[in-house]
């Protein structure tokens, strides 16, 4: 009889020694914090706190009034860089014209002159009106250039200001669910003033911290079991071993006893897939290899 209570006793050691974790830790999820792009008064704020939202969904809109006008002021000015180039391309062959006209003249007057046609005076006119005429052509040619160089930077402020006026919509980059807003409408703001928090509950990474012994024992891609506590119960959960790290820390104060805070260990993150949205953030969990 004692015999077979021994065998039971040691059978039970046994098996709670077998069914200890080999991991404990907490649950975290990969948080995206949206900022503002551009600063002003918000107009619309659609993210609300606990909402699941899509990728690509509305978060905030910033007043884009003073930005409009600006473009539209923009708009008028290249309107007018514009007219001025049509004008001076017209100038331009206005001056081609009247400077062939008077190359022709310069040469026939050349020609009278080495004939004895014509005198001095008449050579030094037709001579004086091509340099005349071919300075401001050259003048023209530079105001035009200048004219162009204006055009395109025009056109970069207003490609800059088209830019900021369609980042003054702040849309969700991914697809989760709102963990904290940080503004609300008629609020202003500046650029880089984060608006809201939002992050895919549908995969929780447990973060759990293993012995350089265990270390070995983990591997990227590796299956294991994680169970949390669910309804009083011990719930099982498929994980993947995504990262592992190179780097050994002391254990983080949360996990460890007093005899454990000289212990170096490292750190390891399971992903768990979580349709159901059992898992919470900093909800713990252990992992059985």
């Amino acid at each position: 009889m004692r015999a077979s209570v021994v065998a039971l006793t040691l059978a039970l050691v046994a098996c709670s020694s077998a069914s200890e974790p080999d991991a404990y830790g907490n649950f975290e999820a990969d948080e995206v914090v949206i900022s503002a792009q551009t600063s002003g008064p918000i107009m619309r704020f659609e993210a609300l706190e606990g909402q699941t939202i899509s990728a690509g969904a509305l978060i905030a809109v910033v007043d884009t009034v003073p930005l409009s006008l600006e473009r539209q002021q923009l708009a008028a000015q290249r309107n007018v860089v514009v007219s001025r180039q049509r004008e001076l391309t017209a100038q331009g062959g206005s001056l081609d014209a009247q400077l062939e006209i008077a190359q022709r003249g310069l040469e026939r007057t050349t020609r009278l002159r080495d004939g004895d046609a014509a005198t001095a005076a008449q050579f030094d006119g037709a001579e004086r009106e091509v340099r005349v005429l071919g300075a401001q052509r050259e003048a023209l040619r530079a105001s035009t250039a200048s004219l162009a160089a204006e055009l395109v930077s025009l056109d970069a402020r207003l490609a800059g200001m088209r830019d900021r006026i369609k980042r003054a919509t702040v849309t969700s980059p991914i697809a989760g669910t709102v963990l904290a807003t940080y503004a609300r409408a008629g609020e202003t703001i500046q650029s880089g003033q984060p608006l809201a928090a939002i992050a895919d509950l549908s995969t929780m990474t447990l973060r759990a911290y293993v012995t350089g012994a265990q270390l070995a024992s983990f591997r990227l891609g590796q299956k294991v079991t994680v169970r949390v506590d669910a309804d009083g119960t011990l719930a099982e959960l498929a994980g993947e071993v995504a990262w592992v790290s190179a780097r050994a820390e002391f254990t983080p104060t949360p996990v460890q006893t007093r005899s454990e805070r000289a212990d170096l260990v490292y750190a390891v993150k399971i992903r768990v897939k979580d349709e159901a949205g059992r898992l919470k953030i900093g909800m713990p969990g252990d992992v059985t290899l």
